[in-house]
């Protein structure tokens, strides 16, 4: 891949006539409209973004095709990140189908609306786990910080599942709470081969958010992780809770501006590339 290549590792897009967001409501006022690829592409070109990867924002199998069909007509969109029903008797067929899209990267299950924070790990899922390293797909976690250990329980049982933990599992920065979410988060980077994204971090720091707020806790996800298992990625629109897209992208910059220019390059898109097979 081209040096020059930066990759958003984690965005979305919407459309509320479609009716299966049954998070979004007017109450999330900044949010609740359509976000379409073109609205998103005047703040990738000013932040030197050529790519992206879009992600589930609906428990749906008609939202996860409605993305790859949004995907085949969008020149940036790389590659999509899912959803299937993992409990379903016959998910498998589900993912043998979604498979054979070409920009199908991989599963996410909305973990942090579950109301049991140890669902990932029933025993009625471990086939799903083994169909997704057969068929080469990945798994995005979108966990919180009581979910670690158990995340860390399945990733030692499947070793081979390529795991991104989204949202550098949402530490509750507005609260200033570190721990126990930076021991659990160090001993995932450790004990396992675990990516992370450094995104999301804006809309769990509460108003006002600084960089000094944030940085903390983005120090220790490159402190854990490394620059070799870090992606970079905007959020947005969910970003747009709290700032606009060049804001985060400032604040990662001036993060970044230390390491070298290959630390740079592999957190701003070879290792989305990288993990995600693009």
């Amino acid at each position: 891949m081209a040096e020059a290549t930066r990759i958003d590792s984690h965005q979305h897009f919407w459309r509320l006539e479609r009716g299966d967001y049954g998070w979004l409501t007017k109450e999330l006022a900044p949010l609740y409209r359509d976000f379409a690829p073109d609205d998103l592409r005047p703040y990738l070109k000013s932040a030197g973004v050529r790519q992206t990867v879009v992600v589930q924002a609906a428990p749906t199998l008609a939202e996860t095709r409605y993305l790859l069909q949004l995907a085949e007509e969008t020149d940036f969109i790389v590659g999509v990140v899912g959803w299937v029903d993992m409990e379903k008797p016959d998910v498998a067929i589900d993912l043998e189908a979604l498979a054979e899209q070409p920009y199908l990267l991989g599963i996410r299950p909305m973990l942090q609306d579950l109301p049991d924070p140890t669902w990932m790990l029933r025993a009625q899922l471990q086939p799903v786990y083994d169909k997704l390293v057969e068929l080469g797909l990945r798994f995005d976690a979108l966990v919180k910080p009581q979910h670690l250990q158990h995340l860390y329980k399945l990733l030692r049982r499947h070793p081979h599942l390529v795991v991104i933990i989204d949202h550098g599992a949402k530490p509750d920065i507005a609260g200033g709470a570190f721990q126990p979410w930076a021991d659990d988060i160090a001993a995932i980077a450790a004990d396992t081969g675990a990516f992370c994204k450094l995104s999301g971090l804006l809309t769990e720091a509460g108003a006002p958010f600084t960089y000094d707020k944030v940085e903390p806790y983005m120090r220790h996800l490159l402190h854990c992780f490394g620059a070799e298992r870090l992606l970079w990625g905007s959020d947005w629109p969910v970003l747009e809770l709290a700032a606009d897209y060049d804001t985060w992208n400032s604040f990662t910059d001036r993060f970044l501006r230390d390491l070298s220019a290959e630390e740079r390059q592999l957190i701003l898109g070879n290792n989305a590339a990288n993990c995600y097979g693009l």
